[in-house]
């Protein structure tokens, strides 16, 4: 293990040890410098640079408009603010999918910006880039059942894996995963039961959103368990403060106070004494 200013660093050779341990995996998404180095600070093992920025930090409604250049900006911020956790870019929409060669290019480019492993959707279609990923160096984190990439497809932001035949090919596409080298598997709003069976199965890490207690792992977007929006949340959220209702009330007392012309008073202003 790496060490960085006596820090252990979380790799994805760790995170592998920490699963056969049985440890719990803490993984939570981040978007910029300030939210990255409280995440690291209090001791998050993974923090992922979700394509979930276009529903958090730019108010669309799919993950589908957001690009590479956008991705890399918040990458850069994310990384700044890490020393201890594994950061994880995760590749948008048609970054990966289009060619075998647009695959590496991209992930190449997330590592550039600060990443230390890239996260990919699917599984049969993408086993081939997901291949070439690891074999040249890139480490690579899947993510199945609710992929909202293919939010289209899904018919909307529905439960995954519900009838046996969908199950096993949840089952199957994980293990094909597994063989296709990725280090670790985000697993997305399926039943209990098959996300405790992929777990069982697979001796790479499972981090479950919405799939239940017994993954390796847990991973939720930071703004939804944070409270920052007033939407009621999904199911398998919960919210762990309302900082969207502290925000609201301190703007509100700021703007109250400087038009009452309350603020700034003495204590916050400068003077120069008599003499100088």
């Amino acid at each position: 293990m790496s060490q960085t200013s006596g820090i252990t660093k979380v790799t994805t050779l760790r995170l592998g040890k920490m699963k056969k341990r049985g440890e719990r995996i803490v993984a939570l998404t981040a978007y910029d410098y300030p939210s990255a180095l409280i995440l690291d600070q209090v001791g998050v093992d993974l923090i992922l640079v979700g394509d979930s920025a276009a529903n958090v930090v730019y108010g669309r409604d799919t993950t589908l408009t957001i690009g590479m250049e956008e991705m890399l900006y918040h990458t850069r911020a994310v990384a700044a603010g890490v020393k201890r956790a594994l950061v994880v870019g995760d590749m948008p929409f048609l970054s990966f999918q289009v060619s075998v060669s647009e695959a590496v290019a991209n992930a190449g480019r997330f590592l550039k910006a600060g990443a230390e492993a890239v996260k990919l959707e699917g599984a049969g279609p993408v086993k081939e880039a997901i291949s070439r990923l690891v074999e040249l160096g890139i480490p690579v984190m899947g993510h199945l059942g609710l992929t909202p990439q293919s939010v289209h497809k899904f018919g909307g932001y529905r439960l995954q894996a519900r009838t046996a035949p969908e199950q096993d090919k949840l089952l199957a596409d994980a293990k094909l995963l597994e063989d296709a080298g990725c280090f670790s598997l985000v697993l997305e709003k399926v039943p209990v039961g098959i996300a405790a069976q992929v777990t069982r199965e697979l001796k790479i890490p499972v981090i479950g959103i919405g799939a239940g207690p017994d993954c390796d792992g847990q991973i939720l977007v930071l703004h939804d368990m944070l409270g920052v929006f007033d939407t009621p949340p999904f199911k398998f959220v919960k919210r762990y403060a309302e900082l969207g209702g502290v925000v609201r009330r301190a703007v509100a007392e700021y703007c109250k106070e400087v038009r009452s012309g309350e603020f700034p008073d003495q204590d916050h202003s400068f003077r120069i004494d008599a003499g100088h």
